[in-house]
Protein backbone atom coordinates (compact mmCIF):
# COMPACT_ATOMS: atom_id res chain seq x y z
CA UNK A 1 0.00 0.00 0.00
CA UNK A 2 1.32 3.28 -0.86
CA UNK A 3 2.28 5.63 1.72
CA UNK A 4 2.02 9.36 1.85
CA UNK A 5 5.13 9.79 3.21
CA UNK A 6 6.78 8.02 0.42
CA UNK A 7 4.55 9.60 -1.98
CA UNK A 8 5.76 12.90 -1.48
CA UNK A 9 8.47 14.41 -2.97
CA UNK A 10 10.85 17.35 -2.10
CA UNK A 11 9.92 17.89 1.60
CA UNK A 12 11.98 19.42 4.37
CA UNK A 13 12.05 17.33 6.83
CA UNK A 14 12.43 18.79 10.45
CA UNK A 15 13.47 16.21 13.40
CA UNK A 16 13.69 18.65 16.86
CA UNK A 17 16.75 17.69 19.22
CA UNK A 18 15.89 14.95 21.67
CA UNK A 19 14.86 16.11 24.92
CA UNK A 20 14.79 14.52 28.32
CA UNK A 21 11.62 14.95 30.22
CA UNK A 22 12.15 16.41 33.76
CA UNK A 23 9.74 16.86 36.66
CA UNK A 24 8.37 20.12 35.72
CA UNK A 25 7.15 18.50 32.64
CA UNK A 26 5.04 16.00 34.72
CA UNK A 27 1.79 15.44 36.88
CA UNK A 28 2.30 14.58 40.53
CA UNK A 29 2.24 10.44 39.08
CA UNK A 30 4.94 10.91 36.89
CA UNK A 31 3.32 10.92 33.93
CA UNK A 32 4.24 13.77 30.97
CA UNK A 33 1.52 16.53 30.83
CA UNK A 34 -0.11 16.06 27.44
CA UNK A 35 0.24 20.24 26.71
CA UNK A 36 4.13 19.88 27.42
CA UNK A 37 3.66 16.84 24.34
CA UNK A 38 1.14 19.68 22.18
CA UNK A 39 3.78 22.76 22.38
CA UNK A 40 6.92 19.98 21.46
CA UNK A 41 4.20 18.80 18.03
CA UNK A 42 3.20 22.71 17.93
CA UNK A 43 7.39 23.76 17.60
CA UNK A 44 8.00 21.15 15.71
CA UNK A 45 5.36 22.17 12.82
CA UNK A 46 5.67 25.69 13.25
CA UNK A 47 9.65 25.22 12.57
CA UNK A 48 9.17 22.99 9.24
CA UNK A 49 5.93 25.36 7.98
CA UNK A 50 7.91 28.40 8.43
CA UNK A 51 11.00 27.18 6.39
CA UNK A 52 9.65 25.78 3.70
CA UNK A 53 7.45 29.03 3.16
CA UNK A 54 10.63 30.99 3.06
CA UNK A 55 12.19 28.70 0.70
CA UNK A 56 11.76 30.50 -2.36
CA UNK A 57 13.15 34.40 -2.65
CA UNK A 58 10.36 36.32 -1.62
CA UNK A 59 9.05 38.56 1.09
CA UNK A 60 9.69 37.16 4.53
CA UNK A 61 7.27 35.56 6.89
CA UNK A 62 6.02 33.06 10.07
CA UNK A 63 4.06 30.19 9.46
CA UNK A 64 1.12 30.96 12.13
CA UNK A 65 -0.95 27.45 13.31
CA UNK A 66 -5.01 27.36 12.14
CA UNK A 67 -6.18 24.23 13.10
CA UNK A 68 -4.49 21.06 14.93
CA UNK A 69 -6.18 17.92 13.73
CA UNK A 70 -7.43 15.19 16.26
CA UNK A 71 -4.61 14.36 18.15
CA UNK A 72 -4.56 10.79 20.17
CA UNK A 73 -2.60 9.76 23.02
CA UNK A 74 -1.60 6.47 22.30
CA UNK A 75 1.16 6.02 25.24
CA UNK A 76 1.79 7.79 28.53
CA UNK A 77 5.17 9.29 28.21
CA UNK A 78 7.14 9.30 31.64
CA UNK A 79 9.87 11.78 33.45
CA UNK A 80 13.27 10.50 32.45
CA UNK A 81 11.95 9.29 28.95
CA UNK A 82 13.56 11.01 25.88
CA UNK A 83 11.09 12.69 23.32
CA UNK A 84 12.05 12.71 19.73
CA UNK A 85 9.84 15.33 17.68
CA UNK A 86 9.58 14.62 13.47
CA UNK A 87 7.62 16.91 10.97
CA UNK A 88 6.82 16.63 7.18
CA UNK A 89 4.65 18.64 5.31
CA UNK A 90 2.66 16.39 3.40
CA UNK A 91 0.54 18.75 1.43
CA UNK A 92 0.13 22.74 0.27
CA UNK A 93 -2.49 24.57 -0.58
CA UNK A 94 -2.06 28.20 -2.35
CA UNK A 95 -2.12 29.67 1.65
CA UNK A 96 -1.30 26.98 3.80
CA UNK A 97 0.75 23.98 4.86
CA UNK A 98 -0.44 20.57 6.11
CA UNK A 99 2.42 18.86 8.45
CA UNK A 100 2.17 15.51 10.17
CA UNK A 101 4.13 15.07 13.13
CA UNK A 102 5.27 11.67 15.39
CA UNK A 103 5.99 11.81 18.72
CA UNK A 104 8.25 8.57 19.83
CA UNK A 105 9.37 8.23 23.76
CA UNK A 106 12.49 6.50 24.51
CA UNK A 107 13.40 4.68 27.25
CA UNK A 108 17.71 5.60 27.82
CA UNK A 109 17.90 2.90 30.10
CA UNK A 110 16.68 0.00 27.63
CA UNK A 111 17.00 1.72 24.80
CA UNK A 112 13.67 1.04 23.59
CA UNK A 113 11.48 3.30 21.74
CA UNK A 114 7.46 3.43 21.50
CA UNK A 115 5.45 5.90 19.58
CA UNK A 116 3.08 8.33 21.63
CA UNK A 117 1.61 10.48 19.37
CA UNK A 118 0.57 11.65 15.74
CA UNK A 119 -0.40 14.44 14.66
CA UNK A 120 -1.63 16.87 11.62
CA UNK A 121 -1.37 20.57 11.75
CA UNK A 122 -2.55 23.51 9.27
CA UNK A 123 -0.53 26.69 9.43
CA UNK A 124 -0.95 29.90 7.38
CA UNK A 125 2.16 32.16 6.38
CA UNK A 126 2.35 35.40 7.69
CA UNK A 127 4.51 38.34 6.30
CA UNK A 128 6.57 40.24 8.94
CA UNK A 129 6.00 43.84 7.38
CA UNK A 130 2.31 42.85 7.89
CA UNK A 131 0.92 40.37 10.12
CA UNK A 132 -2.64 40.86 8.14
CA UNK A 133 -1.17 39.80 4.74
CA UNK A 134 -1.26 36.04 4.34
CA UNK A 135 1.41 34.95 1.46
CA UNK A 136 1.55 32.05 -0.93
CA UNK A 137 2.91 29.13 0.07
CA UNK A 138 5.70 27.18 -2.21
CA UNK A 139 4.46 24.09 -3.89
CA UNK A 140 5.40 20.72 -3.11
CA UNK A 141 5.81 17.53 -5.88
CA UNK A 142 3.74 14.49 -5.08
CA UNK A 143 4.50 10.94 -7.09
CA UNK A 144 1.01 10.23 -7.57
CA UNK A 145 -2.02 12.36 -8.41
CA UNK A 146 -4.00 10.61 -6.29
CA UNK A 147 -2.09 12.06 -2.97
CA UNK A 148 -2.67 15.50 -4.34
CA UNK A 149 -5.84 14.70 -4.58
CA UNK A 150 -6.25 12.80 -0.97
CA UNK A 151 -4.49 16.32 0.61
CA UNK A 152 -7.12 18.98 -1.47
CA UNK A 153 -10.03 16.80 0.26
CA UNK A 154 -8.26 17.23 3.64
CA UNK A 155 -8.32 20.71 3.36
CA UNK A 156 -11.54 21.29 2.06
CA UNK A 157 -12.65 19.25 5.19
CA UNK A 158 -11.06 21.02 7.55
CA UNK A 159 -11.48 24.26 6.40
CA UNK A 160 -15.74 23.33 6.51
CA UNK A 161 -15.14 22.53 9.92
CA UNK A 162 -13.40 25.35 11.21
CA UNK A 163 -16.32 27.51 10.04
CA UNK A 164 -18.72 25.37 11.41
CA UNK A 165 -17.02 25.49 14.81
CA UNK A 166 -16.51 28.90 14.60
CA UNK A 167 -20.36 29.47 14.21
CA UNK A 168 -21.65 27.59 17.12
CA UNK A 169 -18.82 29.08 19.68
CA UNK A 170 -21.09 31.78 21.63
CA UNK A 171 -20.93 29.84 24.45
CA UNK A 172 -19.90 31.29 27.73
CA UNK A 173 -19.03 29.67 30.89
CA UNK A 174 -20.89 31.68 34.06
CA UNK A 175 -19.91 30.30 37.83
CA UNK A 176 -22.08 28.36 39.83
CA UNK A 177 -22.87 28.89 43.48
CA UNK A 178 -22.71 25.69 45.36
CA UNK A 179 -23.07 23.29 43.14
CA UNK A 180 -23.55 19.48 43.57
CA UNK A 181 -20.86 16.93 43.25
CA UNK A 182 -20.39 15.44 40.23
CA UNK A 183 -22.08 18.07 38.46
CA UNK A 184 -21.10 20.56 35.09
CA UNK A 185 -20.95 23.60 37.39
CA UNK A 186 -18.63 21.66 40.41
CA UNK A 187 -16.17 20.94 38.06
CA UNK A 188 -15.71 23.79 35.77
CA UNK A 189 -12.64 25.37 35.88
CA UNK A 190 -10.56 28.95 34.45
CA UNK A 191 -7.99 30.56 34.30
CA UNK A 192 -6.31 33.94 33.55
CA UNK A 193 -3.21 34.73 31.73
CA UNK A 194 -1.41 37.73 30.50
CA UNK A 195 0.77 37.27 27.44
CA UNK A 196 3.88 38.63 27.64
CA UNK A 197 6.84 38.30 24.96
CA UNK A 198 8.07 34.74 26.46
CA UNK A 199 4.96 33.72 25.18
CA UNK A 200 5.13 35.11 21.45
CA UNK A 201 6.02 34.93 18.09
CA UNK A 202 7.97 37.29 15.64
CA UNK A 203 4.89 39.28 14.83
CA UNK A 204 4.06 39.52 18.83
CA UNK A 205 1.02 36.97 18.59
CA UNK A 206 0.48 34.05 21.04
CA UNK A 207 2.21 30.70 19.92
CA UNK A 208 0.09 28.00 19.36
CA UNK A 209 1.35 25.64 21.39
CA UNK A 210 1.39 28.20 24.56
CA UNK A 211 -2.36 28.30 24.26
CA UNK A 212 -2.13 24.20 23.82
CA UNK A 213 -0.46 23.96 26.81
CA UNK A 214 -2.53 26.14 28.68
CA UNK A 215 -6.00 24.65 27.48
CA UNK A 216 -4.14 21.02 29.01
CA UNK A 217 -4.01 22.24 32.11
CA UNK A 218 -7.49 23.83 32.65
CA UNK A 219 -9.00 20.53 30.59
CA UNK A 220 -6.70 18.58 33.50
CA UNK A 221 -7.93 20.47 36.35
CA UNK A 222 -11.73 19.89 35.37
CA UNK A 223 -11.04 16.06 35.21
CA UNK A 224 -9.09 15.87 38.51
CA UNK A 225 -12.04 17.67 40.26
CA UNK A 226 -14.56 15.41 38.76
CA UNK A 227 -13.07 12.18 39.22
CA UNK A 228 -10.52 12.96 42.07
CA UNK A 229 -7.73 10.10 40.98
CA UNK A 230 -4.58 10.62 38.49
CA UNK A 231 -5.56 11.53 35.08
CA UNK A 232 -3.86 11.61 31.58
CA UNK A 233 -4.80 12.95 28.50
CA UNK A 234 -6.50 10.18 26.19
CA UNK A 235 -7.21 12.42 22.72
CA UNK A 236 -7.80 16.42 21.49
CA UNK A 237 -10.30 16.65 19.44
CA UNK A 238 -10.02 19.07 16.52
CA UNK A 239 -8.26 22.16 18.30
CA UNK A 240 -9.64 25.20 15.89
CA UNK A 241 -7.30 28.92 16.11
CA UNK A 242 -10.12 31.44 15.17
CA UNK A 243 -8.38 34.24 15.60
CA UNK A 244 -4.76 35.48 16.61
CA UNK A 245 -3.97 36.66 19.97
CA UNK A 246 -1.82 39.43 20.67
CA UNK A 247 0.73 40.24 23.28
CA UNK A 248 -0.32 42.20 26.22
CA UNK A 249 -3.69 40.71 25.97
CA UNK A 250 -5.44 39.43 28.65
CA UNK A 251 -6.78 35.86 27.98
CA UNK A 252 -8.95 33.53 30.11
CA UNK A 253 -9.22 30.01 29.28
CA UNK A 254 -12.41 28.37 30.09
CA UNK A 255 -12.96 24.52 30.76
CA UNK A 256 -16.12 22.27 31.36
CA UNK A 257 -17.21 19.00 31.57
CA UNK A 258 -19.31 17.90 28.56
CA UNK A 259 -19.99 14.08 28.67
CA UNK A 260 -18.71 11.06 30.45
CA UNK A 261 -18.10 7.28 28.85
CA UNK A 262 -17.22 4.28 31.38
CA UNK A 263 -13.35 5.17 31.81
CA UNK A 264 -13.22 8.39 29.52
CA UNK A 265 -14.32 12.14 30.52
CA UNK A 266 -14.70 15.03 27.64
CA UNK A 267 -14.06 18.36 28.16
CA UNK A 268 -14.86 21.47 26.22
CA UNK A 269 -11.98 24.40 26.84
CA UNK A 270 -12.32 27.51 25.23
CA UNK A 271 -10.17 30.77 25.06
CA UNK A 272 -11.37 33.99 25.18
CA UNK A 273 -9.12 37.11 24.74
CA UNK A 274 -9.27 40.68 26.17
CA UNK A 275 -6.83 43.21 24.13
CA UNK A 276 -6.76 45.77 26.70
CA UNK A 277 -2.91 47.14 25.09
CA UNK A 278 -2.40 49.40 21.95
CA UNK A 279 -6.19 48.45 20.33
CA UNK A 280 -9.10 47.92 22.88
CA UNK A 281 -11.62 46.30 21.59
CA UNK A 282 -14.44 43.61 22.81
CA UNK A 283 -13.87 40.28 23.99
CA UNK A 284 -13.85 37.33 21.33
CA UNK A 285 -13.43 34.12 20.91
CA UNK A 286 -9.76 33.12 20.12
CA UNK A 287 -9.46 29.30 20.36
CA UNK A 288 -12.15 26.20 20.59
CA UNK A 289 -11.10 22.27 21.26
CA UNK A 290 -12.38 19.09 23.09
CA UNK A 291 -10.34 17.13 25.31
CA UNK A 292 -10.65 13.52 26.18
CA UNK A 293 -9.38 12.45 29.91
CA UNK A 294 -9.28 8.94 31.35
CA UNK A 295 -8.82 8.34 35.03
CA UNK A 296 -5.87 6.01 36.27
CA UNK A 297 -5.53 3.68 39.07
CA UNK A 298 -2.51 3.69 41.46
CA UNK A 299 -0.84 1.08 39.03
CA UNK A 300 -1.81 3.30 36.30
CA UNK A 301 -4.28 1.21 35.06
CA UNK A 302 -7.94 2.45 33.32
CA UNK A 303 -10.57 3.26 36.38
CA UNK A 304 -14.16 4.07 36.28
CA UNK A 305 -15.42 7.11 36.01
CA UNK A 306 -18.01 9.07 38.04
CA UNK A 307 -21.09 9.87 35.41
CA UNK A 308 -21.60 13.26 34.57
CA UNK A 309 -24.88 14.88 36.42
CA UNK A 310 -26.60 17.14 34.02
CA UNK A 311 -29.51 19.68 34.73
CA UNK A 312 -30.05 21.80 32.50
CA UNK A 313 -31.55 21.25 28.34
CA UNK A 314 -28.12 22.88 27.70
CA UNK A 315 -25.73 20.54 29.36
CA UNK A 316 -28.32 17.90 28.26
CA UNK A 317 -27.41 19.02 24.62
CA UNK A 318 -24.19 19.17 25.48
CA UNK A 319 -23.58 15.33 26.41
CA UNK A 320 -25.95 14.04 23.29
CA UNK A 321 -23.39 16.19 21.25
CA UNK A 322 -20.24 14.70 23.46
CA UNK A 323 -21.95 11.07 23.39
CA UNK A 324 -21.86 11.26 19.57
CA UNK A 325 -18.58 12.21 19.38
CA UNK A 326 -17.65 9.48 21.57
CA UNK A 327 -19.66 6.68 19.35
CA UNK A 328 -18.32 8.35 16.33
CA UNK A 329 -14.16 7.75 17.23
CA UNK A 330 -14.97 4.27 18.83
CA UNK A 331 -16.73 3.10 15.74
CA UNK A 332 -13.52 4.37 13.57
CA UNK A 333 -11.39 2.68 16.12
CA UNK A 334 -12.94 -0.62 15.42
CA UNK A 335 -12.65 -0.09 11.41
CA UNK A 336 -9.22 0.46 12.02
CA UNK A 337 -8.44 -2.28 13.84
CA UNK A 338 -10.50 -5.19 11.45
CA UNK A 339 -7.77 -5.56 9.46
CA UNK A 340 -5.15 -6.05 12.19
CA UNK A 341 -7.58 -8.93 13.31
CA UNK A 342 -8.04 -10.20 10.42
CA UNK A 343 -4.47 -11.19 9.80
Amino acid sequence: MRTLQKGVKHLHINTKPKRIMRPDDANIAGNVHGGTILKMIEEAGAIISTRHCNSQSGEHCVAALARVERTDFLSPMCIGEVAHVSAEITYTSKHSVEVQVNVLSENILTGAKRVTNRATLWYVPLSLKNVDKVLEVPPIQYAWKELEEDGKKRYEEQKLERLVTKQRNGDIIFPVFNPEPYTVGYSQSSLIHLVGPSDCTLHGFVHGGVTMKLMDEVAGIVAARHCKTNIVTASVDAINFHEKIKKGCVITISGRMTFTSNKSMEIEVFVDADPFVDEPKERYRAVSAFFTYVSLSKEGKPVPVPQLVVETEDEKRRFEDGKGRYLQTKAKRQVQMQPLTQQ
